[in-house]
């Protein structure tokens, strides 16, 4: 799997220019899966390549609702979308989110989300997340603690985690990773032939990913050799009087 443009917007007025020539790849490797996410649905449908029909099987599609407003607004429009594969991405998490009777047209198959750790910061609750997560159980869908945030509030107490290794590790000690209905991508090789399952390609890790909230949406590791390095010990501190001070291994 390849995510595709995670640092800007698929759908951006500014790639009009070159977005063919990504759908050119897209659709040239039919053999791999093509991740794309949006904070602008309403410009897809006029983004789409000519034969796009109802969707290529190797592209999953995905738009960002970090809280009821956004959900609203963006979620009916994804379910509108001819997408053979969609998903949500409730990352930053800014609030509650009750998204229910849209994951209850079938046609939303993973739900991730996580706190916020950019400057400026806000906070993200633990109650926010716990409900979302019952919503995708109950229909059996998969669903993806990325990460606390750098601000994490759980049982009415806040904790300042620093470091983003150490802001999924505590994501998956909570238990909330759920693996629901698995996706079934329909992947061709270059001759237009179905790729056998035991053919595809199988992610590798390392010790490190095993603390990983992550790992169960990971495309695995790419050897870049950063996890080589010394780690850290990382800490909650901060001068609200209702944070804990010193290390976090007890906040799930």
């Amino acid at each position: 799997m390849i995510s595709v443009c995670m640092t800007s917007d698929f759908f951006l007025e500014e790639a009009d220019p070159w977005r063919q020539e990504a759908w050119d790849i897209i659709r040239q490797r039919s053999d791999v899966i093509f991740y794309l996410l949006t904070k602008r649905p309403q410009r897809v449908s006029q983004c789409l390549p000519e034969d796009w029909g109802e969707g290529w099987d190797n592209v999953f599609f995905n738009v960002t609702c970090e809280n009821q407003e956004r959900a609203d607004e963006r979620i009916p429009l994804l379910l509108k979308l001819p997408f053979r594969h969609k998903g949500l991405n409730c990352a930053p998490l800014l609030g509650p989110i009750r998204i229910g009777s849209y994951l209850d047209s079938g046609e939303i198959e993973q739900v991730a989300c996580g706190g916020e750790n950019y400057g400026g910061t806000r906070f993200c609750d633990f109650s926010w997340v716990k409900a979302l997560r019952e919503e995708c159980v109950r229909r059996d869908i998969t669903f993806c603690f990325l990460e606390t945030g750098t601000v994490f509030i759980k049982d009415g107490k806040k904790y300042i985690i620093r470091s983003k290794r150490e802001q999924t590790r505590q994501a998956l000690r909570s238990g909330m990773n759920y693996q629901g209905k698995r996706m079934v991508f329909d992947l061709k090789d270059s001759w237009g032939l179905p790729i056998p399952e035991g053919e595809r390609y199988v992610p590798h890790f390392r010790q490190y990913c095993e603390e990983c909230s992550m790992k169960m949406l990971c495309n695995g590791c790419s050897d870049c050799g950063k996890c080589a390095g010394p780690r850290k010990k990382a800490s909650a501190s901060g001068p609200d009087a209702n944070e804990v001070k010193g290390d976090v291994q007890g906040i799930c």
